[in-house]
């Protein structure tokens, strides 16, 4: 198989990491035709480790964005990713993975999700496990995670189903939202269990626990989930460890929205649809994603 992928990776202050990503994908069997590292206004190395990686690899390239003085989630990262993006905008690829600068991961890794993309035409959106240690051992990072869920940190997409969707949203929230929108169009998503990547620091890490709960619950508004689903999300994370941080966090995140008037989506009709997959799952009724 040809290479026949594009990378992009927003990173911000990422130094004591992002040398494991750059091993791992400059080890890759199957190399991208341009990875582009987007440093996302690093007050650390993590600018000058992508500039020597650019400055030994043609088809490693470098981009710096000025510091914004505070790190933005969701919606920032996403702001980062396309400014990197468009640098492989109108190339000839089939595939772009949005990939964070916290992961090491084995050298088939990527052969092994386009090896699953060529095996199934209709799969829009895939990944691999993304494992962290715990205890000494290394561990599935959200086991109750449903097959069709990709996680954020690692993320492939085809580009007849990138196009489609016309890309992510640049909101917290969108590693949901493309998920519902490819499956809204017909595409199928889904995690391969054999590509398996190692978060060198666990997601929601840099932010807190709670923080990481309530930017969550935000995104959720954003994203228009329906209430009724989102309680039975914080009743259901009311014995995980921290014991109450996840519920609590998630449900001041989504109901404080309606009192500062975040600003949903525009797509109504991604909300409907994604708000009646939720409410039949509730019931135990089939869904796209079962």
């Amino acid at each position: 198989m040809n290479s026949n992928y594009v990378i992009v990776s927003a990173v911000r202050n990422e130094a004591k990491y992002l040398g494991r990503t750059l091993e791992s994908v400059i080890g890759q069997t199957l190399r991208p035709l341009k990875w582009v590292i987007v440093d996302d206004g690093s007050s650390d190395s993590t600018g000058q480790l992508a500039d020597n990686a650019s400055a030994g690899h043609n088809w490693i390239h470098a981009i710096h964005r000025a510091d914004r003085g505070f790190r933005k989630s969701g919606a920032g990262v996403m702001e980062a990713f396309y400014e990197g993006y468009g640098m492989v905008e109108n190339g000839k690829w089939e595939f772009v993975a949005k990939l964070d600068g916290d992961l090491s991961f084995g050298p088939n890794a990527f052969q092994i999700i386009l090896d699953a993309f060529s095996r199934d035409h209709r799969l829009g959106i895939s990944g691999g496990d993304i494992l962290q240690e715990k205890d000494g051992r290394e561990v599935i990072e959200s086991k109750n995670d449903p097959d069709f869920h990709v996680r954020g940190a690692t993320k492939v997409y085809r580009r007849a189903c990138w196009d489609a969707m016309g890309g992510i949203l640049p909101v917290t929230g969108w590693d949901t939202l493309d998920e519902v929108k490819a499956n809204m169009l017909g595409w199928q998503t889904r995690r391969i269990p054999e590509a398996r990547f190692f978060h060198l620091r666990p997601t929601g890490g840099a932010d807190g626990g709670w923080r990481n709960a309530f930017k969550n619950g935000r995104g959720s508004y954003i994203s228009g989930y329906h209430p009724i689903y989102l309680l039975s999300k914080c009743i259901k994370r009311l014995p995980s460890r921290p014991f109450l941080i996840q519920s609590l966090g998630l449900f001041a995140g989504f109901f404080s929205s309606y009192f500062t008037k975040a600003e949903r989506i525009k797509d109504r009709d991604l909300i409907r649809y994604l708000r009646k997959q939720q409410l039949k799952r509730l019931v135990g009724l089939p869904t796209t994603w079962q």
